[in-house]
């Protein structure tokens, strides 16, 4: 027999003993108990069974009457309330108990003129009852929530982290000797040049009648000529003019000689070229295989599982929810590494209505002591079919943005692209990419930067990884004189703290009330190397603080010495707290300096960080 099986045996018989229990002539703990246990939904026959038989065992017959009579009404009561509301909630039940109890002892104490019921024990009674389905009813919840843990079941975390550590281990392994294959070579070794050396003559002197002559003697000037030719050929590209009239004195076919040493350096160069690539190639997987390193030593980094720490507070959630209406069938509080809650719970709807999901939440940051909300995605209502929820801990900022956008002249679409991506770990980004050139082919690049970045932050990259894989997957694009630039924010909206990331990019501003600060880039665009150089500044945002990001065409035709410093100004004396109009406001007075052209496509995206 199942364990809460048993357990509501065991509390149906409980409230047949109760019935022997007689204060000041009362019976409270009856209806109390009984009401306790039908809205915990125990077995309604065993239930009625038990008390009534001990009803009949241990009440007089006036008593038997009595409670029977309350007992039938406050099903009735519970069953309304159920149907007008889904949920049956403690206080509320308890008070209509008290309130029939009362009801009842007085008008059925009318019947008896020689023993009228004293009024002051029909209202201790009534109370007696409310304070009793109020308790009991948390308790009964609590004994059928209770379940006994197997010790072996806390261990299966460990080793899945430990698995994952060792996954990492041998991935970072794995990248190594990748790294460790490609280094490039810069010059040529004595190997090869004794190897350029046996080609060029197995074709040309090999055929030569005057072969023996030239290389009869270990002194032959050919010896020392060919060598410096070789190395003229390998260094220049090309051999001397010298080099070649010394070459006719000893050599019939000097001018053979020298075609073929061109076209045996043209070949190693294509070779090594191809090697290069191929090296280059294989640094990509290695980065690569340090990203998915990355990721697995993150999940390793397991949330901690809180279910047996929190208990009670999971049985109060139950309780709560319960009184709601909602049946959990599963729920697990899970405490994350940076110390952020995340409650997973499958439930449903008791009575097969839907249930509005924000009371609940509001429950759930009453019960666990911290705002919470429902992750991306969340269902707003609770229906009768068990669905998965997950809630995770509020954020202390939250975002608002706005954006600018002007196409260049005669263009008819802009190459800039613009990003905005809210993710579950509470980090809000923003990005912007400038394709070189303009029109479809710069919009079609830097959308495509943009895009790689997002997928691989919502994948769990770190954001300095989801670059450099971004940029390896350009690189590996292979397409010439088409690079873009790079500007992300990465906003951690627990702390406020802002993370700035630039390739090539444009300044970024930040604006505290009436003061604003720079950050500006010199490295080099996207895709032009498989080693960017990611510019990275941070700094603590306060509430009300803005973050305004702009293209390079904003700034390169404001046509004065220090463009920065005068679109600096600009941020300064606008006095706006909507970034949609602060960044119209600075895109207008851009324009101005402008004369109203727009020799580059221009984009000027802004946010504000508001504490809740």
């Amino acid at each position: 027999m199942k364990t809460g099986k048993i357990k509501q045996m065991i509390l149906c018989v409980l409230s047949g003993a109760l019935c022997s229990i007689q204060i000041l002539e009362c019976y409270p703990l009856v209806p109390a108990y009984f009401v306790a246990l039908y809205m915990e939904e125990v077995k309604t026959g065993w239930l009625f069974a038990t008390t009534y038989a001990g009803m009949l065992l241990f009440m007089p017959i006036t008593a038997v009457v009595k409670y029977s009579v309350i007992l039938v009404v406050t099903v009735g009561i519970v069953k309304l309330v159920q149907w007008a509301t889904d949920g049956c909630p403690a206080y509320l039940i308890g008070m209509m108990t008290a309130l029939a109890t009362m009801i009842v002892s007085f008008c059925g104490g009318l019947l008896e003129w020689r023993n009228q019921p004293i009024w002051q024990a029909v209202l201790l009674e009534g109370v007696f009852v409310l304070g009793a389905v109020i308790l009991l009813s948390r308790a009964v919840h609590m004994i059928m929530e209770w379940k006994w843990e197997l010790p072996h079941t806390e261990m299966k975390l460990p080793k899945q982290e430990s698995r994952l550590r060792g996954y990492a281990e041998s991935f970072e392994g794995l990248s190594k000797v990748f790294y460790h294959m490609s280094e490039k070579k810069t010059g040529y070794s004595a190997e090869e040049y004794g190897r350029f050396q046996n080609e060029l003559t197995g074709k040309i002197c090999m055929n030569c009648d005057s072969c023996a002559i030239c290389w009869e003697k270990p002194n032959a000037p050919i010896y020392d000529i060919l060598p410096r030719l070789i190395a003229s050929v390998m260094e220049n590209g090309s051999v001397e003019e010298e080099q070649q009239e010394e070459l006719k004195h000893y050599c019939v076919k000097s001018k053979d000689m020298v075609q073929e040493a061109v076209r045996v350096f043209e070949r190693a160069s294509l070779n090594r070229a191809w090697y290069n690539r191929l090296l280059e190639n294989r640094q990509t997987i290695a980065e690569q295989l340090d990203a998915m390193a990355y990721v697995m030593q993150d999940c390793a980094k397991e949330e901690i599982l809180l279910d047996q720490k929190e208990k009670g507070k999971l049985l109060a959630i139950r309780y709560h929810a319960k009184e709601s209406g909602i049946t959990i069938e599963q729920l697990h509080l899970f405490e994350s590494a940076d110390g952020h809650l995340k409650l997973v719970v499958q439930m449903r709807s008791r009575r097969g209505g839907c249930i509005s999901l924000k009371p609940f939440i509001a429950m759930l940051g009453q019960v666990l002591e911290r705002n919470m909300r429902g992750a991306a995605d969340t269902k707003i209502f609770i229906s009768k079919e068990t669905v998965e929820y997950t809630f995770l801990e509020d954020t202390r900022y939250r975002s608002v943005q706005g954006i600018a956008r002007q196409k260049k002249d005669g263009a008819y679409i802009s190459g800039d692209n613009f990003s905005i991506l809210q993710m579950e770990n509470g980090n809000f980004m923003l990005g912007l990419s400038d394709g070189m050139g303009s029109g479809s082919t710069a919009c079609k690049e830097s959308e495509l930067v943009l895009d790689l970045v997002e997928r691989f932050l919502e994948a769990g990259f770190s954001m300095e990884t989801a670059i450099r894989m971004m940029n390896s997957a350009m690189v590996l694009k292979g397409e010439e004189d088409l690079f873009s630039t790079v500007d992300l924010c990465n906003i951690d909206l627990y702390s406020g703290k802002a993370s700035f990331f630039k390739i090539g990019a444009a300044a970024s501003f930040i604006k505290r009330g009436n003061e604003v600060s720079c950050f500006s880039s010199h490295s080099l665009p996207v895709g032009v190397g498989n080693n960017p150089e990611i510019e990275r500044q941070e700094m603590m945002l306060q509430n009300g603080d803005f973050v305004v990001m702009v293209t390079d065409g904003v700034l390169e035709y404001l046509h004065v010495p220090k463009p920065e410093e005068t679109l600096k100004e600009m941020i300064e004396s606008i006095d706006s707290r909507h970034p949609g109009i602060l960044v119209k406001k600075i895109m207008e007075r851009v324009l101005l300096f402008t004369g109203g052209r727009v020799q580059d496509d221009m984009t000027i995206l802004a946010a504000c960080i508001w504490e809740k």
